[in-house]
C-alpha cells in the first residue's frame, strides 16, 4: 500500500517521469500554455512554479539549477529574461489549470496548464471570400448558349421537310 507516498507514478519509471516533468515544464515556459492530462498537470505545476521562482531570483547559481533540470539553454534564457521578470512582483501562484473536458480516445480528463498572465494569440477567422453575384452571371451565361443554340435551331428547321397533308 502507498500510505503517505507523495506523487503519481504515471505509469513510468523514475527517469522517464523526471524527463516528462522537464519537457512539460520547458514547453510551458516556452509557449505559456500547454494541453495535457489533469494528472500530469497536477504533478508538473509545482515543478514549473519552482523554475519560475528560480527565474525571479536570477543570478548564476539559479540559472545553473534551472539548466540542470530543464536541459535547454533556449528555455532557460527565456525563463530568466522574459518569464521571471514578468512575475517579479507576484509572490507565487504563477500557473493555473483550466479543465477542457475528456479526450476523445480514452476519456482522460484534459486540461490547459497555463501561466496566469497568458493571453491567447488573436486567431482571427479568415476573411470571407466575396460572393459572386448570381444575377450578373446568369444573363451572361444565358446569352452565350442562347446565341449558340439559335443557329442550330434555324438549321434544324431548314433541314426538316414540311409536313405533307395526308391524302385519302
Amino acid at each position: 500500500m502507498r500510505h503517505h507516498r507523495s506523487g503519481r507514478k504515471l505509469g513510468r519509471d523514475a527517469s522517464h517521469r523526471k524527463a516528462l516533468y522537464a519537457n512539460l515544464t520547458g514547453a510551458l515556459i516556452e509557449h505559456g500554455r500547454i494541453r495535457t492530462t489533469a494528472a500530469k498537470a497536477k504533478e508538473v505545476r509545482p515543478v514549473a512554479e519552482q523554475m519560475i521562482t528560480l527565474g525571479r531570483r536570477g543570478g548564476v547559481p539559479a540559472r545553473r539549477q534551472a539548466l540542470k533540470f530543464l536541459r535547454s539553454q533556449d528555455v532557460v534564457h527565456k525563463l530568466f529574461s522574459d518569464v521571471g521578470p514578468r512575475f517579479a512582483e507576484r509572490p507565487g501562484g504563477y500557473s493555473r489549470i483550466v479543465r477542457i473536458g475528456p479526450r476523445l480516445g480514452d476519456a482522460a480528463e484534459m486540461v490547459y496548464l497555463e501561466l496566469v498572465d497568458y493571453v491567447p494569440p488573436d486567431v482571427s477567422a479568415p476573411a470571407p471570400r466575396p460572393r459572386r453575384e448570381r444575377a450578373e452571371e446568369e444573363p451572361a451565361a444565358e446569352e452565350e448558349p442562347a446565341a449558340a443554340e439559335e443557329p442550330a435551331a434555324e438549321e434544324a428547321t431548314e433541314a426538316e421537310p414540311e409536313p405533307q397533308p395526308e391524302s385519302a
